[in-house]
């Protein structure tokens, strides 16, 4: 099968991603974004947040998670383990690197390659000439279940939300909203006492890794079928504060 073109950043997911579908199709390229700089993330979510919310994720990113990653390493090599996936590097001669997944050179790119489908993950939000560029399916991979937790860490925040009917993970065809295109797949996940914040992720793209191979069978062959939007809220979500994060692990008992 041909016609395929990643859109990735350099994070785990995105590798074990590749890796899960490189086993399975003959990917035509995979262009991957650099990180955003430091100070313009910061103004952007300065301006969005404001300064208090901000410097609580701030001590949450920099002090907790470290923490909860060395407190659930092993647990993590389980889940690698038992859903058999790869979080090796990417080889060099298969990756095109731009500044940023919106460049004219990936414009470029996608107008010479022409792939059926285009599968996206970690990257910033696509510009509408992207997406309007070519014919062919983008389709992303949400840590969350849309409409109702979309933005970051939907399965964390489905579980403060005592919610875990609804915390999963969700494969959606891209528009120029932020997790509002038309659901493809959803799967829910079943965190163990084993978890936290950190291996929340790595169980939801186990549980995607399936249902995105198979949305791309379906939209190479021309028969990828989309699922109606569950009623009920539709809410962008953001990073916890440290103060959130200690308060929900505390009272709720969510790690």
């Amino acid at each position: 099968m041909r016609g395929l073109v990643l859109l990735i950043n350099n994070n785990v997911r995105s590798r074990i991603i590749y890796h899960a579908l490189a086993n399975e199709f003959s990917i035509d390229a995979v262009v991957r974004e650099e990180k955003v700089a430091r100070s313009t993330f910061l103004k952007r979510r300065f301006k969005k947040l404001g300064w208090r919310t901000l410097l609580g994720q701030g001590v949450f990113e920099t002090c907790i998670v470290p923490w909860l990653r060395r407190e659930t390493a092993a647990r993590e090599g389980d889940i690698l383990w038992e859903y058999g996936m790869d979080e090796g590097p990417i080889p060099a001669e298969c990756v095109i690197d731009v500044s940023s997944v919106n460049d004219d050179r990936t414009l470029t790119l996608l107008k010479d390659l022409s792939p059926r489908v285009v599968v996206v993950n970690g990257t910033r939000i696509l510009e509408e000439r992207l997406l309007n560029a070519i014919d062919a399916v983008f389709l992303n991979t949400h840590v969350g279940i849309t409409p109702f937790y979309r933005g970051v860490h939907g399965g964390y925040w489905a579980l403060v939300a005592r919610d875990p009917e609804h915390c999963g993970v969700t494969i959606h065809k891209i528009d120029k909203g932020i997790d509002t295109g038309a659901i493809v797949a959803h799967a829910l996940i079943k965190p163990t006492a084993a978890d936290n914040f950190s291996t929340y992720p790595l169980l939801q793209i186990a549980n995607a890794i399936p249902l995105l191979r198979r949305a791309i069978r379906d939209a190479l062959d021309g028969k990828l079928e989309t699922l109606p939007a569950p009623a009920g809220r539709s809410k962008l979500w953001s990073h916890p504060t440290a103060y959130q994060y200690l308060k929900h692990r505390v009272t709720l008992g969510v790690r």
